[in-house]
């Protein structure tokens, strides 16, 4: 995976995030099925954002941004800033 990859994936989920909330506004679906999508995909950007951060950090220390494994949500949304 590159960073391209990682940023496209980013694209990719902030484009599902405009059409979920166009749908709420259209009465496609509900305010509950877009509250449930929306944290999911809030959770998958926050890996992907996580993931790229790290990669340019290995990258940084003269490491290989190859080796950086994609952390599990739980570990995402769970470490303290």
């Amino acid at each position: 995976m590159t960073d391209e990859n990682v940023l496209g994936r980013i694209n990719e989920l902030v484009d599902e995030e405009h059409r979920l909330r166009e749908r709420v506004v259209a009465g496609e679906i509900s305010s509950a099925e877009e509250h449930d999508r929306l944290r999911a995909l809030e959770e998958a950007l926050d890996q992907c954002w996580d993931l790229l951060r790290r990669r340019r950090a290995a990258r940084s220390q003269g490491e290989s941004a190859d080796d950086v494994p994609t952390r599990s949500v739980g570990e995402v949304e769970g470490y303290l800033q």
